[in-house]
């Protein structure tokens, strides 16, 4: 998605806010006008980003997490409610994100190098100075030296590098990441969180951070949002991060209020997973 840089006055105002949004689809196999023959993936959800905030969302499977994504992301328009990027209301693609996928969204017939470039192409960049960005981003990820492996040469943890890669080299304002590296070995995943801590200290861009993972969604944020159990899926508490940075994700979980600020969150956050467990369960 093509980013361009807030104007003074869209700065003070929050880099993304939901306002009131609802989701509403079509339910699988039924009559269309039956009474569920519409199911409410998310209902009156209003929550924000600041500029230069990172903020973790966490909630039951299932619950409508990576919906909100699609929202900000303006790849879904809702049913009710409006998005607001840096004070202006959305409409159509959010051209200040930058999308990252659970499942990379690497082409697997172009090179490390190619995939990273694309976005630039595709905005009309002459090759040659996006091959120069692509490899400066590369070995700002760990991977120089591997810009002519393909995919499918490429171990997972590397893949996400250059997924990174390729979402930051076109310099979004936001960040949109969808549990970027829940495939990931506890390792390798641990690397890819530091990783990201560093990027984003270096040039702090706006994150809203989509995770299963409530030891994730602390060691990385500013702040931790918990969604209900679904259907109409909504937030019910937040939690301000108070951890100091720069933060090692290993190091940090081993500390006292690391510990506090899991248990008061998991109190709300369990309730919701039990509710949303019972409920597949009944389905």
């Amino acid at each position: 998605m093509e980013s361009a840089a807030p104007s003074n006055a869209e700065q003070k105002a929050n880099a993304l806010a939901f306002e009131r949004i609802t989701c509403t689809f079509a339910a699988r196999n039924a009559a269309p006008r039956a009474r569920d023959s519409h199911y409410t993936a998310v209902r009156d959800a209003t929550l924000a980003v600041a500029p230069g905030e990172f903020v973790s969302v966490v909630g039951p499977t299932g619950c409508g997490k990576s919906t909100l994504l699609n929202v900000a992301a303006g790849l879904l328009a809702p049913s009710s409610g409006h998005v607001e990027v840096f004070g202006k209301r959305l409409h159509g693609i959010n051209r200040h994100a930058g999308y990252m996928f659970q499942v990379d969204a690497l082409m697997p017939w172009r090179s490390t190098l190619a995939n990273v470039t694309a976005g630039l192409e595709f905005r009309g960049t002459e090759r040659a100075t996006a091959q120069e960005r692509a490899r400066e981003w590369l070995a700002r990820v760990g991977l120089a030296g591997f810009e002519d492996r393909y995919p499918h040469q490429l171990s997972g943890g590397m893949r996400k590098r250059a997924a990174l890669a390729q979402m930051l080299i076109l310099d979004p304002q936001i960040l949109l990441m969808d549990e970027p590296f829940s495939a990931l070995d506890v390792q390798t995943r641990q690397l890819m969180e530091n990783e990201l801590l560093e990027l984003w200290s270096a040039n702090r861009k706006s994150v809203l951070f989509i995770t299963h993972d409530l030891e994730e969604a602390i060691s990385l944020s500013d702040r931790v949002i918990v969604l209900s159990a679904g259907p109409a899926t909504h937030p019910i508490a937040e939690f301000a991060i108070d951890l100091p940075r720069p933060r090692d994700v290993a190091e940090i979980r081993m500390t006292p209020r690391f510990v506090e600020l899991h248990s008061a969150i998991w109190h709300p956050l369990k309730s919701e997973v039990l509710k949303g467990y019972a409920q597949s369960k009944a389905g």
